[in-house]
């Protein structure tokens, strides 16, 4: 409806009095007289004016036609090698980019070719009604570009980006300078000159408006030029709604139409908190907005905070951005709190639609998660992206993700590639430009999932498997790596990150990993140079930056992710293309602890069973992969959290399962996140967890109880009902996450990010114990892991706990479980 209201209004705009169209354009000469004079209504003079008229369509009509070569300059060369074994683009392609242009420019210059000498040699009863008609009578070719505008954008926008040669030829377009010009030719990019037959129909309508103005009704082209009005504003008002209605805001200072190029929701710091804003990124100007809070049923509004001119937008480099005050960042384990609370939320939401509960009580949860949303939203963003104006002032965003920063960023710069001019808005053109936004944007809703549809994918719950390949592409070696994001409660956050692959220009990674989906839609692969010079430090963070040779997204489809094969693909990103690989399994299918054939091996096998052959009261390979992350990993930065490369995990599983005489050796040189890794899956696979299936609901209980000593009972009861051999080994891995904890400062894992990455692997019951129907994927991440994280932290929060003291003390609960 907005959009049919927009198109409704472009179209007014065109066909009203010619007193309203824009001043200077070629198409519309200010009279020389001043108005109301009685010269004007004089014939003679009005004859004089279609002159004016027509000279200054006809300079206007020269600068398209110059436009329209500019644009088949490079046709031509780039069909010629479509058919070579090394094409720049295919003909397919090249036919959808510079569909009709041909066409359009031929008619333009048989039109330019007669119309010229006409004007040149002009007497009062000169005639060229009949050239318009025949114009005007050639606008379906038009119909069909307009047609075709959108994919033809899209398909030369998807060519830059995966094609280098063509990036550089669809950026800088040569044009030539009209006759009398001093300039022989000017720069502009293909995405502008593909607009230009768009805004020409509604150029040559307006003149014809003029033209029809200043011809006596009696002339023998008045009935002429009446047809061809009619045809081209039939023409325009059937095309109207095929217009992208974000080109039309306002006009630049240059009189250039001033376009929407990108908007979104942006964390903004400003003065010392966290601010939702609307940032709009203009042809020429960056807007920064916020919405206003209007009575119901009044038209939203946005309110400018501020803007910054492109041609005065710098940003600081790391070394030169002056230190802010340090970001407070929100601790992890309270993300990953709010992130349960929401599950829960989310959960007894669809409880109460299936239970066809009240709309009351749905609304008034819907309202709760979506203020846990916000808050999480506001205060999980900590990258930080600095604008500068060189007139003064900075401005500090916080993102979520590299990626939005890059993709801002480059956004930016290609805009300020262009001639930029510095202006101020006065307080009625700003008044116009902010009262445009609520029209232009592009991103109507914070990215909530509260604000979806309950039809909307609700996207994966489990993990995704990927394998990263290798990369080709890049010009010179560099030292290279990737890291992958996926997106998870409305924001991206990076999963996963591959080694640095060093001087190279064809990279082979070949690195597997498993990443843990909430709710996932994208994946995301971002390709990194690694700077090694300790001077270039970012002073908002502390880190060096790294320079993003690519980036690329695709959507996870759960079709054809979920197969039981790898799904093989490739991503393209600025003439990088890498490869790699990636299967799905679904929580519930990830959950399954199967018991291992093998029962020769450590994985898969009881407890149990591993301590009586190794004749040791915990498994050697527990005691192994710990001592290693106390040797040289207790300080590594999210220990326990990032990801190990999977096929590292895989070759340490198997040389535990076959009890290899290298272990050692190889455990000394495998990266340390792959030695956590293997511990985890250890506990994961055990066909039982640590804490046994048959206390477990009692576990869940007893966290459960309020009175502090009789909590201590029970959890103290719990463990002593344990067999000795997960006992010992709970007790020891409690007294090693401790030890973890305790470099917090340095690695930043604190005993509830433990507690988290723990409590389900050493909680979760056994598929055959798990009696709860899971209606939900996303009900797996509420209440149950809650209780599982709960268990942990409670055990690890106590003072030690001796297993002598343990057994010895019965205390006085003795009920048994």
């Amino acid at each position: 409806m907005e959009e049919e209201e927009e198109a409704i209004g472009y179209l007014d705009k065109v066909l009203e009095d010619e007193d309203d169209s824009e001043p200077g354009t070629p198409t519309s000469p200010v009279s020389p007289f001043p108005p109301g004079e009685k010269g004007e209504r004089d014939a003679g003079k009005g004859l004089e004016m279609r002159k004016l008229v027509l000279s200054g369509f006809l300079a206007s009509e020269e600068i398209y036609i110059n436009q329209l070569e500019a644009l088949l300059l490079p046709m031509k060369p780039l069909k010629a090698t479509a058919t070579t074994s090394q094409p720049v683009l295919t003909l397919q392609q090249i036919e959808t980019i510079f569909y009709k242009i041909q066409d359009i420019y031929e008619i333009h210059k048989e039109f330019y070719d007669s119309l010229c000498p006409k004007v040149q040699q002009w007497d009062s009863n000169v005639t060229m009604g009949h050239l318009f008609q025949k114009l005007a009578s050639q606008l379906g070719v038009y119909k069909a570009f307009v047609d075709n505008y959108k994919i033809a954008l899209e398909t030369a926008e998807k060519c830059s980006q995966s094609n280098y040669q063509f990036q550089k030829i669809s950026e800088e377009l040569k044009v030539k300078g009209p006759k009398d010009s001093k300039e022989s030719h000017t720069s502009v990019t293909m995405e502008a000159l593909l607009y230009k037959p768009i805004d020409r129909v509604t150029r040559s309508t307006l003149v014809l408006h003029d033209l029809l103005k200043h011809t006596p009704a009696d002339h023998p082209d008045y009935p002429l030029l009446q047809d061809a009005l009619r045809i081209s504003q039939n023409f325009l008002s059937s095309i109207n709604e095929d217009i992208d209605p974000r080109r039309t805001a306002v006009t630049t200072p240059k009189g250039e139409t001033r376009q929407l190029i990108k908007d979104g929701f942006l964390v903004e710091l400003s003065e010392g908190s966290r601010k939702l804003r609307h940032v709009f990124l203009f042809t020429d100007v960056l807007l920064c907005a916020k919405l206003k809070k209007t009575a119901v049923g009044k038209h939203q509004q946005y309110d400018c905070k501020w803007y910054v001119p492109l041609a005065d937008l710098v940003f600081p480099s790391p070394e030169e951005s002056e230190h802010c005050p340090q970001v407070h960042v929100i601790p992890d384990h309270e993300l990953e709190d709010m992130k349960m609370k929401i599950s829960a939320i989310k959960s007894e939401v669809q409880k109460e639609k299936a239970n066809k509960g009240q709309s009351r009580a749905i609304e008034r949860l819907k309202k709760k998660m979506f203020e846990n949303e916000f808050w999480l939203l506001l205060n999980s963003p900590a990258i930080p992206f600095r604008i500068h104006n060189r007139n003064g002032k900075s401005y500090l965003f916080l993102l979520s993700s590299d990626y939005e920063r890059s993709e801002w960023r480059e956004a930016i710069q290609k805009l300020q590639k262009k001639d930029l001019q510095a202006f101020v808005l006065s307080s009625v053109e700003l008044q116009v430009l902010t009262g445009s936004c609520f029209k232009l944007r592009t991103v109507h809703n914070i990215p909530v999932t509260s604000n979806k549809d309950d039809d909307e994918s609700p996207g994966l719950y489990g993990f995704l498997h990927v394998i990263v390949h290798s990369a080709k592409g890049f010009k010179q070696s560099a030292n290279l790596y990737c890291t992958l994001e996926v997106d998870s409660f409305g924001y991206f956050v990076s999963k996963a990150k591959t080694r640095v692959f060093r001087d190279t220009t064809e990279p082979q990674w070949n690195e597997e990993f498993e990443i843990e989906l909430e709710g996932s839609q994208s994946l995301r692969i971002l390709c990194y140079e690694k700077c090694y010079d300790k001077t270039k430090l970012n002073k908002d963070n502390n880190e060096i930056v790294d320079k993003i040779m690519g980036k690329g997204q695709i959507q996870l489809d759960p079709q054809a992710v979920q197969t039981k094969n790898w799904h093989m693909d490739v991503i393209e990103m600025n003439g990088i293309k890498v490869e790699f690989s990636m299967k799905f399994t679904s929580r519930d299918m990830s959950l399954k602890r199967t018991p291992s054939k093998k029962q020769t091996g450590v994985f898969g096998v009881k407890i149990s069973v591993v301590t009586k052959r190794e004749r040791s009261k915990v498994p050697y390979i527990v005691r192994q992969c710990i001592e290693e992350v106390e040797k040289r990993g207790i300080e590594e930065v999210g220990i326990y959290r990032i990801s190990g490369v999977a096929t590292d995990i895989q070759a340490l599983k198997a040389v535990f399962d076959a009890n290899n005489k290298d272990i050692l050796v190889m455990l000394s040189d495998m990266d340390i996140n792959a030695i956590a890794g293997t511990l985890k899956l250890y506990f994961r696979e055990l066909p039982e967890p640590l804490l046994t299936d048959r206390l477990y609901p009692a576990f869940m209980e007893g966290i459960a109880l309020s009175d502090p000593a009789a909590k201590e009972n029970c959890m103290m009861h719990l463990l002593r009902s344990l067999p000795d051999p997960n006992l010992i080994t709970f007790l020891f891995l409690l007294e090693h996450l401790k030890r973890v904890a305790e470099k917090e400062p340095i690695n930043k894992m604190s005993l509830h990010n433990l507690a988290t990455v723990f409590g389900p692997t050493l909680l979760r019951p056994s598929e055959g114990e798990s009696k709860v129907h899971l209606t939900l994927a996303s009900d797996i991440w509420s209440h149950d892991v809650m209780a599982q994280v709960q268990v942990l932290l409670y055990y690890l929060q106590h003072p030690p706990i001796s297993f002598t003291e343990l057994k010895r003390n019965t205390l006085y609960f003795s009920t048994d479980v």
